[in-house]
């Protein structure tokens, strides 16, 4: 075989991006702590606005390394240097909105000049994410560390917007980007396990100083199950879609900016919502919920759930119709919720999680018994069709 023949090896995640990833687990635990001391919807506000910079800080330095050989000195070194003020960042989160924020703002503005040194060392300054980053929201978030709160939340808010909306802005300067199809999607996977990973945590947590009676491990056992149930919605029909949406797009960024940056975003809000709610549940199991904790916990997995809706829809113009219908189960039962015991809610939030899932395995298995017989049905299950669409368009799901 000549060597133009020989296939191009799949780009894998570098051990400097799993390293720089072990700051988001410190980052998502004190976003969980802050919107644990305020569940209202101005908390909700102020964690997401907090969130943002974090989570687009990760994503630029995900898109770096897709796009560029970063088994080097020099970007592992400023891959840490990121990783270093991303720590500055989620140190600074608790007190963000108080004597912290200029910390806050400063490590994000010097992530961003660390990003665009990376990028731009040798290829001329363009307008794209990283050049506004540098020029334009990351003095906007240092600007907003030295204003007072009410003018700080809405410095910040503006510079989250400015960031997401730049990569819809500029999209005809990014079309001719090819991205590799299998580093991306691990990559966002890989994100969506830190944030699942910080509901194991806050259960486990809030459980441990607590006694250890039958309801508390009943509602230890719930949480468990509903946070399987999540992983198994992505990661057992999900994962494998947005890996081949990426690789079969004629326009790579649209995949990358709309399912990965902008659906990735709510996934993983959601999580951390509904990580929240568990380890309140857990907290008080027998006790009835105050309204702000049935709002993250079914309303994290309404939005968790719906958003799988548009990302499907994005990759295919198909709708999800049974994770649509599992969200707004989930909203149907957040009034019912404020009613029982903490216990009670959460147990029929779990009929509701894994519910979908077992709807969607026997929608697979059906379909593959259809398309091929009972014998290859049983071999191959639900990895081999997942959500990838069959060439006549049609879904299994």
């Amino acid at each position: 075989m000549s060597d133009i023949d020989e296939p191009v090896p799949e780009k894998r995640v570098s051990w400097a991006e799993l390293y720089f990833d072990l700051v988001f687990v410190f980052a998502v635990t004190e976003v969980s702590v802050l919107l644990h001391g305020d569940h209202s919807g101005a908390g909700v506000l102020r964690a997401l606005v907090l969130f943002v910079p974090l989570y687009w800080a990760w994503v630029g330095t995900s898109v770096h390394a897709n796009t560029q050989d970063v088994e080097n000195a020099t970007d592992r070194v400023g891959i840490f240097a990121v990783g270093l003020a991303s720590l500055f960042m989620a140190l600074a989160v608790p007190d963000a909105y108080g004597h912290r924020g200029v910390l806050f703002g400063a490590g994000y503005l010097a992530l961003r000049a660390v990003l665009a040194a990376l990028f731009f060392r040798r290829r001329p300054v363009t307008l794209n994410s990283f050049s506004v980053g540098l020029a334009v929201t990351g003095p906007l978030l240092l600007a907003g560390g030295f204003a007072p709160d009410g003018w700080r939340l809405v410095l910040w808010t503006l510079a989250g917007l400015v960031d997401l909306a730049t990569p819809a802005l500029v999209r005809a300067r990014l079309v001719s980007i090819r991205f590799d199809p299998a580093h991306l999607p691990e990559r966002f996977g890989l994100l969506l396990l830190i944030a699942l990973g910080e509901s194991i945590v806050a259960v486990g947590e809030n459980a441990s100083h607590e006694p250890l009676r039958p309801s508390r491990l009943g509602a230890v056992a719930l949480a468990f199950t509903v946070a399987c149930g999540l992983w198994w919605v992505y990661f057992a029909f999900a994962a494998g879609a947005v890996r081949y949406a990426v690789a079969t797009a004629e326009v790579q960024t649209d995949i990358i900016r709309q399912v990965l940056a902008y659906g990735h975003l709510c996934l993983i809000g959601a999580v951390i919502g509904v990580a929240v709610g568990l380890a309140e549940v857990v907290s008080r199991p027998t006790e009835r919920l105050t309204p702000g904790v049935p709002a993250l916990l079914f309303g994290g997995c309404a939005v968790y759930l719906a958003t799988f809706g548009y990302t499907r829809w994005r990759m295919f113009g198909i709708w999800s119709w049974t994770r649509t219908a599992a969200a707004a189960g989930c909203l149907v039962l957040l009034p019912v919720a404020v009613l029982v015991p903490g216990i009670v809610a959460l147990g029929a939030l779990a009929v509701v999680v894994v519910g979908v899932n077992g709807v969607e395995g026997f929608a697979v298995w059906r379909y593959r018994t259809r398309r091929a017989g009972p014998a290859t049905a049983a071999h191959t299950g639900s990895q081999g069709v997942q959500e990838i669409p069959t060439p006549q368009g049609q879904s299994p799901n």
